[in-house]
């Protein structure tokens, strides 16, 4: 049990290395700042993570260069502008409304409605070609088939 017990807390001795980097700020509404521009801005080399969440190096740099850029006085919208001006739109979790990134933002909508407009009219295909709404030529020939069916063939 003792030697279980040494293995099990050597297995965890590596999670005390994983210390995360802490960036300190004179002011308290810088701090914020620097925390919300973390959580808004895509680990461009990462999936669907922010930079703040991100261990990759290029998240790491992006998170130095926020925090340089906070310290040098520069407002939230700057440093968002100066990202987007480096690295385009992709780097916004949630880029702005605009030509283009229209289809982000409509490509969505459009294929919902497609898939509705599609099943409705498979629908209705469906229920046209039912077995009560046949027309008249397509009830004699099939009356005929079950006639033969059950009488057999007279020839």
């Amino acid at each position: 049990m003792k030697h279980l017990a040494i293995i099990f807390l050597l297995l965890f001795t590596g999670l005390a290395f994983a210390i995360g980097e802490y960036r300190t700020f004179d002011n308290p509404e810088q701090q914020k700042v620097y925390e919300n521009l973390t959580s808004e801005l895509r680990c461009l080399v990462c999936q669907n993570q922010t930079i703040g969440d991100s261990n990759a190096e290029l998240a790491a740099d992006l998170r130095r260069q926020v925090y340089e850029m906070l310290e040098q006085g520069k407002s939230k919208q700057e440093i968002i502008q100066f990202m987007t001006d480096r690295y385009g739109d992709f780097v916004l979790y949630n880029p702005q409304f605009k030509a283009k990134t229209g289809l982000l933002w409509l490509g969505p909508v459009a294929f919902l409605l497609i898939g509705l407009v599609t099943v409705f009219l498979l629908a209705r295909i469906k229920k046209s070609a039912a077995p009560g709404s046949l027309d008249a030529d397509k009830a004699e020939k099939l009356a005929k088939i079950r006639n033969l069916l059950e009488k057999g063939d007279p020839s």
